[in-house]
């Protein structure tokens, strides 16, 4: 049995999706309503909370593999207490930073949880994937509103990754031979600016989308209030104020894990359109 964590999140509702498509072994999906849950047919949901590990009991009873996402709670606890109800094999959403900003705080958090489920005595999969697309969604209101988008960085490219290309591969790591031990960097198929994205989205609209480049401090002064200061020049870094080599590579890593190419950013926006109108 499987149990998808973050199960309404990006990759968790596309993860259910692919793994009901493809037959896999019976399916729990953890969620704080299990009542007011919509998952595909045939997935259990279970109710029950990342940041309270006594509700993760019944969740985990019967699974041998699971979808992690982490830092919803206390991680080192998690893993224990999934070790200890039967899990044999975790695969863990980190990100590309840990490879390639492992300076920054948010890219050693996630190390520090990797380190933990290497330790832990299970098999394990690690996933790093890049920028998501679904990033774009923070400008939906300006866009709604029709309001000018300003971000910084505006011409800096990077491989950002459709959410659904890192549920096909965390479905084949949980699901096919080979994935265990191993440590995977995703990314999209090409490298898209800001400026490109919502240009994309502006032609999806059918309508002209105002565009400005903007300072970094302009910007950080209003991104600490969303995520503290610590985040806030970690975001800045690495979507442009200190990218590097490894960061803007585009790696093959989704067609070779799934058979199938990596999905555009077009693609994505195209899918998810209704939420600029």
């Amino acid at each position: 049995m499987i149990l998808v964590t973050g199960a309404t999140g990006n990759i968790g509702s596309s993860l259910l999706k692919e793994l009901r498509a493809f037959g896999a072994v019976p399916i729990k999906a953890l969620t704080r309503d299990a009542a007011g849950a919509a998952f595909p047919a045939g997935v259990d949901a279970v109710e029950g909370d990342l940041a309270d590990i006594s509700s993760l009991t019944a969740a985990l009873d019967g699974v041998r593999s699971m979808f992690l996402v982490p830092r919803l709670g206390p991680d080192a606890e998690i893993i224990d207490r999934a070790r200890r109800a039967g899990v044999e094999h975790m695969v863990l959403v980190s990100s590309i930073t840990v490879e390639t900003h492992p300076h920054l705080g948010p890219a050693a958090d996630n190390a520090a949880v990797e380190k933990l489920l290497e330790a832990s005595g299970m098999d394990w999969t690690i996933l790093r994937p890049t920028q998501f697309a679904s990033n774009a969604l923070m400008w939906a209101s300006t866009i709604q509103a029709g309001q000018p988008v300003q971000v910084p960085y505006a011409d800096t490219g990077l491989p950002t990754i459709h959410p659904a290309d890192i549920a096909s591969v965390v479905r084949v790591a949980l699901t096919e031979p080979g994935h265990r031990g191993q440590r995977y960097a995703l990314t999209g198929p090409a490298p898209v600016s800001a400026r490109q994205q919502v240009g994309t989205i502006a032609g999806l609209l059918n309508r002209d989308i105002e565009f400005a480049e903007v300072a970094r401090e302009d910007a950080r002064a209003s991104m600490i209030a969303v995520f503290g200061e610590d985040a806030a020049d970690a975001v800045l870094d690495v979507t442009g104020g200190d990218v590097n080599d490894a960061l803007l590579r585009v790696r093959d890593t989704v067609p070779r894990v799934t058979g199938s190419a990596a999905r555009t950013f077009a693609q994505w926006a195209e899918e998810n359109v209704d939420a600029f109108r």
